[in-house]
């Protein structure tokens, strides 16, 4: 049996101190080699910090977490992000912001000026795939906010991550553009197969995307519940209305519910 690309081993993460904030308390989770695994669960459980420790922003407390085998010591250099808000350098265009992993990550640093032509037409054409052909040279404030979103899965994915972590990145969009955007990115998944852990409070979206469905407790957040998603792939929005994508929602909804109710409990 191969190792687990990211492997979190009864991983505990206190803020502050020894008095300060338990955020994260033995989390146990293993998300395979180009999977897609979504974590869900109440608000403040400690999802986003999941994410902080896979990719080294903040190490562990307690345990151990490993991503391609070894144990996270840092700040990881083949990591993609993509957040709620987009974030782009406004005095960049699209283009250039698309461009800015290449600029500062390795190996592509030390060779973007000698290859930016072909930097530049790898941008353009995964522009291109998200629907933007023709946007690179507009500045970001011209683009509508699904747009920058898009333009926001081009900077994670340009130089090509091993893995790709993402926070809520459809959580602030309407809901046709959010629903258009999961096909997006299922389809750069399917394409490129990058190992994928995803943040989100939409419970439809973590099944429709994912591999396997993580629920955490409310803080300190715990691992309570894992689910294999067993519908093939591609995944078109219709088998949203499947009674077992139903079920397979509503037990999510059930096990959150619980976990939150027996938070305020202990509160």
């Amino acid at each position: 049996m191969t190792e687990p690309f990211i492997r979190f081993q009864d991983v505990s993460l206190r803020y502050g101190g020894a008095a300060g904030t338990l955020a994260v308390s033995g989390a146990t989770l293993d998300v395979p080699e180009g999977g897609f695994a979504s974590i869900v669960g109440p608000s403040g459980c400690g999802k986003s910090t999941l994410l902080k420790m896979v990719s080294g922003l903040v190490p562990a407390t307690t345990g151990l977490v490993t991503v391609a085998g070894k144990p996270v010591t840092g700040p990881l250099g083949f990591v993609g992000m993509a957040f709620q808000n987009p974030t782009p350098l406004p005095w960049y265009n699209v283009l250039d912001n698309v461009m800015l992993p290449l600029r500062i990550v390795e190996p592509y640093r030390s060779t973007f000026r000698a290859k930016y032509d072909e930097y530049r037409a790898k941008a353009e054409a995964l522009l291109e795939v998200v629907g933007l052909k023709g946007f690179a040279e507009k500045k970001t404030w011209q683009l509508s906010g699904g747009m920058l979103q898009r333009a926001s899965l081009c900077r994670a994915l340009i130089h090509e991550p091993a893995l790709l972590l993402l926070d809520e990145p459809f959580g602030a969009l309407d809901a046709f553009t959010r629903e258009e955007l999961w096909g997006v990115l299922q389809e750069l998944w399917m394409a490129r197969r990058p190992t994928v852990m995803l943040i989100t409070h939409d419970l439809a979206e973590s099944v429709l995307l994912s591999e396997t469905v993580y629920v955490m407790s409310a803080r300190p957040g715990r691992i309570i519940h894992g689910e294999d998603v067993p519908f093939a792939r591609p995944r078109g929005l219709d088998v949203m209305y499947q009674p077992d994508f139903v079920e397979m929602v509503h037990r999510l909804r059930t096990r959150i519910g619980d976990a939150r109710a027996e938070g305020l409990s202990v509160a």
